[in-house]
């Protein structure tokens, strides 16, 4: 399943509060995010709709099993390519700037050669 960029970061930054906080909550996501609380909710919703996370009585948000996948994936990508580039000596604000772009362009067969490459080292 193919979904928006806007998404995949909502599910990253759902799954990264998730091992920092143990809970995750809409504002958590706004605070984390710097962004406006109905403009969250509103994604929430959407997520919640595609069925990638679930949102309990009291607020809670939770990841479903295909939700993790992406989140995961996104996550992995953007560490993987972050700590590449910085190691090419791109500074590091540049290298996470970058690197949040480019997980979402590159494709798997790409991803995985730059792996491949980097194991070599």
């Amino acid at each position: 399943m193919r979904i928006q960029e806007s998404a995949e970061n909502y599910l990253e930054t759902i799954f990264v509060l998730k091992n920092r906080m143990g809970l995750v909550r809409s504002i958590d996501i706004a605070n984390e995010l710097a962004f406006s609380r109905p403009s969250v909710s509103v994604a929430m919703r959407k997520l919640r709709e595609s069925q990638l996370i679930n949102i309990d009585g009291s607020g809670n948000i939770t990841l479903t099993e295909s939700g993790h996948i992406i989140a995961q994936t996104m996550y992995e990508r953007h560490t993987l390519l972050s700590n590449f580039l910085v190691s090419l000596g791109v500074d590091e604000q540049t290298a996470v700037e970058d690197a949040c772009r480019m997980e979402h362009v590159i494709s798997q067969q790409t991803f995985e050669k730059i792996c491949a490459h980097i194991n070599l080292l």
